[in-house]
């Protein structure tokens, strides 16, 4: 059975894989949903187009588009590696906890500051 894990996981990441490199290839764009009905720029607004340039090597650029991802994804990484570490104990659970709440908050907010005019730097822009 563990081997029959270990291949399902191998063929998932080699898919995964195969599709980005056809994404990088076409160029294909992903739209948002909450932008095209509502015109607002929701959090996540610009991510795919981050991590196309961050792959490109284009930091700059994939800040532009999202600056939440420079700061979700590192603390969530880090985040996990400890609750996994230190997942039976109480005290890191519930800082877990609370700090994906505080997190989640952040995003909410960066996402509602992005589409105020005072903070038009936020939304996703091309340089």
């Amino acid at each position: 059975m563990v081997k029959k894990i270990r291949k399902e996981y191998i063929f998932i990441l080699f898919l995964g894989i195969a599709l980005f490199i056809g994404i990088l290839n076409r160029k294909i764009a992903i739209g948002c949903i909450i932008y095209e009905i509502t015109g607002f720029y929701c959090p996540g607004c610009g991510i795919t187009r981050a991590i196309l340039s961050l792959v490109k090597g284009d930091i700059y650029q994939a800040f532009r588009y999202n600056q939440i991802l420079f700061i979700d994804i590192p603390i969530i990484i880090i985040t996990s590696i400890i609750y996994l570490k230190f997942k039976n104990n109480k005290i890191v659970k519930i800082t877990v906890n609370i700090i994906f709440i505080m997190l989640f908050v952040i995003t909410l907010i960066f996402g509602v500051m992005r589409n105020i005019p005072k903070f038009s730097y936020l939304a996703p822009t091309i340089i």
